[in-house]
């Protein structure tokens, strides 16, 4: 198991236990951008969605607090913070679902291993 791997899974293990806050400062930190802040609630014009990346205000809004142990829709809406640049998205949500899900298979390989370990 790499770094990589285990840096990831501590990510996803983050959100899942509700520290979602936490996991976008240590991915902030490793990917040296600024946090981005994290918003219950949708803003205006935003409807028919359960996250969303706003680049000019640097907020990750999501549509209620269940949605704050939602690993894919965390890392999915950080990939859009991530590749932004000048309040302008710079990353397609094709790209953003294959981050997000790069963590979430890094989580269950990490958790595989441990289970392997044990039995």
């Amino acid at each position: 198991m790499s770094g990589g791997e285990r840096f990831k899974s501590k990510v996803v293990h983050l959100i899942l236990t509700g520290e979602a806050e936490q996991a976008l400062n240590l991915l902030s930190r490793h990917y040296h951008v600024p946090t981005p802040e994290l918003k219950v609630g949708l803003p205006k014009g935003h409807r028919n969605v359960i996250g969303c990346y706003v680049a000019d205000k640097r907020i990750i809004y999501i549509v209620d607090r269940k949605c704050l142990y939602n690993p894919h829709l965390i890392l999915h809406e950080f990939y859009h913070h991530l590749r932004s640049r000048g309040g302008k998205h710079r990353g397609t949500e094709k790209y953003a679902d294959r981050f997000a899900e790069d963590y979430i298979q890094a989580y269950k390989r990490v958790l595989h291993d441990k289970k392997e370990l044990i039995d």
